[in-house]
């Protein structure tokens, strides 16, 4: 099965589509590599005016698999080329890219949905910085992200409680510029990027250049900063117990170590 698809549905628009609907479209190493190849594809293609990203079934973006992580991977690394080159990607690509947010939204999820230009969210979906609930710290540059947008201390609130952010409340703190039934959310995001193909390519191109300039100073440097603090996270105890927890469907018993 093909866990990133890759259509032109209307002229000038590309939609890419995370395709693991049973893990709820975790990321996997292949879905890793693969949605870099699709994003790289739209943003070099000059027919490309606007990009729709989506899930497939009835989530955005779960995050990273708990059950793809190997104990031998350095975390760090993967963080800093697998998952940063893909968000680099979306984030320089001088296209409007639309995330049509058709469910839940957690983890490095959410990092993708916040990487994204634009927001159209499912009135029933959720975002959630889930990390903490497995002893891990946001990551893919989440922190920056979240405290761009809703400052410091409600940033830190909902990382470290791993609230579950609705999409009424995400409207209301400006982390969605839309909220949509369920059943109309890709219609939306999709009518909106057509309407944005339709306009000044290279106006488009160098205000987004123009407004990420003025915001992202130090997203690099806070990416960075927490692939470092990942490292140590993940091979925490905490770690350990979180993602027995969660396989065993139970109440994780942290100890600070």
């Amino acid at each position: 099965m093909t866990v990133v698809t890759y259509e032109v549905r209307a002229p000038h628009v590309a939609l890419i589509t995370l395709n693991r609907p049973e893990a709820l479209n975790a990321f996997d190493a292949t879905l890793r590599k693969d949605l870099l190849g699709v994003v790289a594809k739209a943003s070099a293609d000059s027919d490309i005016r606007a990009v729709v990203i989506t899930g497939a079934g009835r989530g955005f973006c779960a995050g990273a698999d708990i059950k793809s992580i190997d104990e031998a991977m350095n975390v760090e690394d993967v963080l800093n080329s697998e998952y940063d080159a893909f968000l680099t990607v979306i984030r320089t690509c001088e296209k409007p890219v639309i995330a049509a947010i058709n469910g839940p939204a957690a983890g490095i999820g959410m990092t993708l949905a916040l990487s994204c230009d634009l927001r159209v969210m499912s009135a029933d979906a959720y975002l959630m910085s889930a990390f903490a609930n497995i002893g891990l710290v946001p990551d893919g540059g989440l922190s920056w992200l979240l405290t761009q947008q809703i400052g410091y201390a409600r940033a830190y609130e909902a990382a470290i409680e791993a609230q579950k952010i609705n999409a009424e409340r995400a409207l209301e703190l400006g982390l969605v510029n839309r909220v949509r039934p369920s059943g109309d959310v890709l219609a939306d995001a999709m009518a909106w990027a057509q309407s944005l193909s339709e306009r000044a390519p290279i106006a488009l191109a160098l205000t987004k250049r123009a407004f990420r300039a003025a915001s992202e100073t130090d997203l690099a440097n806070a990416a960075a900063r927490e692939a470092m603090f990942q490292r140590t996270a993940v091979k925490s105890e905490d770690c350990i117990e979180g993602v027995a927890a969660v396989v065993a469907k139970r109440t994780p018993n942290f100890k600070g170590r």
